[in-house]
Order: structure tokens, then C-alpha cells, then sequence
């Protein structure tokens, strides 16, 4: 998984793996091993599958009284895979709960490191940027390198709370030497560590060509691991360095693929962006129709200021910015679990949309609120359904439009 080979031979390893049950307690290999091969499913687009491993893996360690250092992984790790799915709220709470477990333990040991860094970037995606300059600065975070592999990286995490601070060139420099670190290592998968994402756009202004070299190199890799999530990552990184025309194409292609994966959060921000972006090409219609999802999805992921961002939006359109809120549900509405279900029997799109008397498009929609409530892409779907206890459904009534 970390250096970038396909998703679907990582998955087959990591099931492989689990066996007929992996423990999180074993005498000979620990808590480590357990937790990578659940965060393995995480990075390939099934973070349903790793939040199950986890809670059984959090369970099992409080029963034979493993707490300290073993349980701030397990909650901030829980954490992260909440974050992975847009749920940020619900993934603060958990890395502030493994961050206090952590300071019992000692001062900057990994456990702490994890902590810092997903909880830096959590406070980045909903907006907080000097509440996460704060914890950075109160931890002496980006100051030492960990010597220990870190999920995320944390020279590569205070490198985005450089960018969001507008310092640029520090965040070029800081990136840089995460290339040199990663590249001999074949460390090369962006949806793990996306550096040279990050690079593209520190250097977007002052260096185009290298930018977009980078940010190709970077598709190239999202494509090869190919995960629906790292490539909309991508996708989504090189519209912005292009811009243009190009730009609003590139973002369009961006949404499509985060539709069709369980982040949520980058769905959101990936919604708006096209929609500003459809707002100043003069198509105020199809802006409105982006802008209003990306209110919907921000303000069910937690992220305030993206919302924010939306409603200036909608108002810079002369568009009424709702005030929405989102259910906050995850489960499966009639016509999700049953588009879920005749996606895994085989349907296409086009063939489910006659069932319900509706455009694909409408289909296309129904599919990314079932990854994003389940947590998975197309391929963990079947699995998940069966241990959710999906048995046959009636076709229900066809949406409206």
C-alpha cells in the first residue's frame, strides 16, 4: 500500500491477512500488525471495513487491560478513519480522547505524534487554521522529525498548515525534504502521503511547469494504486494549477470520482470548487446545482468554514445561501439500499435508472450517499451489505426529478 501498488493486491494481502481472525493482543506480534492491515483497508477506499477493525480491536485491548499508549492508538486511529469518511466532528472527539490518553504516557512518543498530526488536520479541514497553529506551536510540532513511521506524515502535515498560513515558500522547502526522505524508500503512494500534491500547489505561482510536472507524476501514481479517492485527489489538486477552462474540466472529473468513494469531505470541497468555478464562467444554473450540494455535504462533514465558503458563493451568484442542515444520518434510505443492492447484483446505472424512473444522474447521487454512509467504494460494498444484514428489497417509489 505505501508504495503504491495496486489497491486490489494491498486488499487481497490484507484479507489474507485477517484469516479467520487476527488478534489485537497476541503475545508475539502485538497491536502493530493488527492496525496496519486495518489502516490498509482505510487507504484503499474501504474505511468501513477498518472502523469495524478497530472497534473490535479497541474492545479486545480494554478487555485484557491494555490501555496506555495501546489505547491512544486505537482512539486516535479511530479517529483518523472517521476524518478519512468526512466525519470530522465525530473525529476531533476521538483524537482529543487519544491525545489526553497519550499524555499519560510520556511526552513526544508516537502516540502523541499520531494525535497532533490527524488532529492538525482536522482543524485544517474545518477551517481553524491558528487553532491548529496553536496546537502545533504548544507541541513543538514541525520543529523535530519523528524518528518512528508516522500516520500521517508529519513533516507533510505541518507542511499544509504552512499553505493554509499563506507561507508558501517554507511549505516548498519543508516538502522538499519529504521527497528526498520518501523517494529512496519507494514510499510513492499519494493517497498515503500526497507531497508532491502539496508541492504542486506551494509552487502553482512561481513555478508552473514544475508544479504540473509534479501534480502529473502524482495522477499517474493515484492511478496506478487506483483508488477512486487518490485519483479525485489529484485530479482535483491539478485543476487548480491549470485553471481555466481546463480547470472547471478537471474538477467536474474530480466529483465523479469522489462520488464514487467514501470521502466525503473532499466531495464537498471538490462541489464548491466547481461551483465557484461554474459561478465565474457565467453558468450560474449549473453553479447553483454544485454550490448547494457542497452546502449540503460541508455542513454534514463539520466543516464550517467550507460552508461558509458556499453560502458567499451561492450570494456572489445572487442565489438564496439556505440555511441547510443535514440530517446527519447514516442509514440507508429505501432507494439507496436498493440501488446498492442492484449495483451488486451487476445493474448498470442506465438500467437502474428505468427501475426508478429517473436520470442517471440522479443514480449516480443516490450511489455516493450509499459509499459515503457505508463507508466504502464499489468493491467493499458487497462484504459490508451482507454484515449490515441487507436482504432483498421492494423497488421503491421513484424519486422527484
Amino acid at each position: 500500500m505505501v508504495r503504491g501498488e495496486s489497491a486490489q493486491r494491498a486488499l487481497h494481502y490484507a484479507e489474507e491477512a485477517l484469516g479467520d481472525g487476527l488478534p489485537w493482543t497476541d503475545e508475539e506480534w502485538g497491536f502493530e500488525v493488527p492496525v496496519l492491515v486495518a489502516l490498509t483497508f482505510m487507504y484503499c477506499d474501504q474505511p468501513g471495513r477498518a472502523e469495524e477493525l478497530f472497534h473490535k480491536g479497541i474492545a479486545e485491548c480494554e478487555r485484557k487491560g491494555w490501555r496506555g499508549a495501546h489505547l491512544s492508538f486505537g482512539y486516535t486511529l479511530l479517529g483518523y478513519i472517521r476524518y478519512r469518511r468526512g466525519r470530522l466532528a465525530e473525529a476531533e472527539d476521538l483524537v482529543h480522547g487519544g491525545l489526553r490518553i497519550a499524555h499519560r504516557v510520556g511526552q513526544r512518543v508516537p502516540a502523541q505524534w499520531f494525535a497532533i498530526g490527524i488532529l492538525i488536520e482536522i482543524l485544517l479541514a474545518r477551517g481553524r487554521i491558528a487553532e491548529a497553529q496553536e496546537l502545533a506551536d504548544t507541541y513543538s510540532y514541525g520543529e523535530v522529525v519523528p524518528n518512528a513511521v508516522v500516520y500521517p506524515d508529519s513533516q507533510t502535515v505541518y507542511s499544509e498548515l504552512l499553505l493554509a498560513r499563506g507561507l508558501h515558500r517554507d511549505a516548498e522547502q519543508q516538502l522538499t525534504a519529504v521527497g528526498r526522505r520518501l523517494e529512496p524508500r519507494a514510499m510513492r503512494n499519494p493517497a498515503w502521503c500526497p507531497w508532491q500534491l502539496h508541492l504542486a500547489r506551494a509552487i502553482a505561482l512561481t513555478d508552473r511547469a514544475r508544479a504540473l510536472t509534479l501534480v502529473d507524476e502524482a495522477l499517474q501514481r493515484a492511478q496506478d494504486f487506483g483508488t477512486e479517492s487518490a485519483i479525485g485527489q489529484a485530479l482535483f489538486c491539478k485543476a487548480g494549477v491549470v485553471g481555466g477552462a481546463e480547470g472547471m474540466k478537471l474538477l467536474a472529473e474530480a466529483v465523479r470520482h469522489f462520488e464514487r468513494s467514501p470521502s466525503a469531505f473532499e466531495l464537498a470541497q471538490a462541489l464548491v470548487e466547481h461551483g465557484a468555478a461554474l459561478r465565474r464562467a457565467g453558468l450560474p444554473q449549473d453553479a447553483a446545482d454544485r454550490l448547494y450540494r457542497g452546502l449540503d455535504s460541508a455542513l454534514h462533514c463539520g466543516a464550517e468554514a467550507l460552508a461558509a465558503r458556499a453560502r458567499d458563493e451561492l450570494s456572489a451568484a445572487g442565489l438564496r445561501p439556505l440555511q441547510l442542515r443535514s440530517s446527519g444520518t447514516d442509514t440507508l434510505t429505501a432507494q439507496e439500499r436498493a440501488v446498492a443492492e442492484w449495483v451488486v447484483q451487476g445493474w448498470t446505472k442506465d438500467r437502474i435508472a428505468v427501475e426508478l424512473g429517473t436520470q442517471v444522474p440522479a443514480v449516480s447521487r443516490l450511489l455516493s450517499g450509499v459509499y459515503r454512509k457505508m463507508g466504502t467504494d464499489r468493491g467493499g460494498l458487497p462484504r459490508l451489505l451482507e454484515s449490515a444484514g441487507a436482504g432483498p428489497v421492494s423497488p421503491p417509489t421513484a424519486p422527484e426529478g
